[in-house]
């Protein structure tokens, strides 16, 4: 049977867009955006702006509602069957399972950003983007069922929640999010070994290959050590990769002559939400891109010995 992959990162990619529109459904959000990792304390002192909340419910049922009727029609060309399920949690050596955390994780930040701005409690700002991760992710996990190239995975919507519980629990803890999941990407060469599955081009090989995507968590130390002197938006960052995945499963990239081995790293990385400026639209894109991990050198650990990377992607 033909090996099978389902790019993930494109699915995550496509979610992570329709969060973006979601925080533009109405402009003046863009422009009032204020430092969205932090909860205001205040929040239930408001008033609930109804008509924008409104709005953002309609908004967030039609880009719903459209990203799935899309998907149906153009990423599941075969034709949909009956319901089945699949173990995958061994595949790719669970990359694609850190891709579903991070998504995850990613729509409920987000989401739960946009509905800050009407003026809901903080309760009801966590609960609705914490459940917006998960929505958002379930339809792609039922179609999985349906279609007979994938099955639903369990593993997957394991990760589901977890990237939602990780924005949740944090902001219910300690009133904001310390620890970040991030993602970057580098070019590699094995795209070329399997371009069918590993992408063709640089832009396919963007969405397809596991082997250049790392997965971070970042974390300042002045947010668990307030009266630090250490500064706010200098983070230490922990990453996972692979390397030499030729298929999704790795005894098949054996067979094909290549070692899959894990990578773990060790790096710099910045806040770019806890950077100061008086420029809204500065702020607003410090939230927008502190999903992505800023290249920097980093310590790379793996069954191969320790690497220094001058400047890792």
């Amino acid at each position: 049977m033909a090996d099978i992959s389902k790019p993930l990162s494109f699915v995550f990619l496509k979610q992570l867009v329709i969060c973006l529109l979601l925080c533009y459904t109405n402009s003046s959000i863009a422009q009032s955006v204020l430092h969205l990792d932090s909860v205001e304390k205040d929040s239930t002192k408001l008033h609930p702006n109804y008509k924008l909340l409104r709005g953002i419910f309609a908004a967030q049922s039609a880009l719903y509602v459209g990203s799935v009727y899309g998907l149906s029609k153009t990423w599941y060309k075969t034709k949909l069957t009956h319901f089945s399920m699949k173990d995958d949690t061994r595949e790719w050596l669970q990359m694609d399972k850190m891709g579903h955390v991070y998504t995850s994780y990613q729509i409920a930040r987000h989401t739960a950003a946009l509905y800050q701005k009407t003026g809901i409690s903080k309760k009801q700002m966590l609960v609705y983007g914490a459940i917006s991760g998960i929505i958002f992710q379930t339809p792609i996990e039922i179609l999985d069922g349906f279609s007979p190239d994938y099955g639903f995975s369990p593993g997957d919507m394991i990760g589901n929640i977890a990237g939602s519980v990780l924005y949740l629990s944090q902001v219910a803890l300690w009133d904001e999010v310390r620890i970040q999941p991030k993602f970057s990407f580098h070019y590699t060469s094995l795209s070329k070994v399997r371009p069918e599955l590993l992408g063709s081009n640089h832009y396919e090989s963007w969405l397809k290959d596991y082997n250049g995507q790392t997965y971070w968590l970042s974390a300042s130390p002045r947010s668990f050590f307030k009266g630090s002197n250490w500064p706010a938006w200098l983070c230490f960052s922990v990453g996972y990769g692979i390397h030499n995945m030729v298929s999704a499963e790795k005894g098949k990239s054996i067979e094909m002559g290549y070692r899959p081995y894990r990578q773990y790293y060790l790096s710099l990385d910045i806040d770019l939400t806890k950077i100061k400026s008086r420029s809204k639209f500065v702020r607003t894109i410090g939230f927008l891109a502190n999903s992505l991990k800023i290249p920097s050198p980093a310590l790379q650990f793996s069954s191969k010995g320790i690497d220094f990377k001058p400047l890792y992607f």
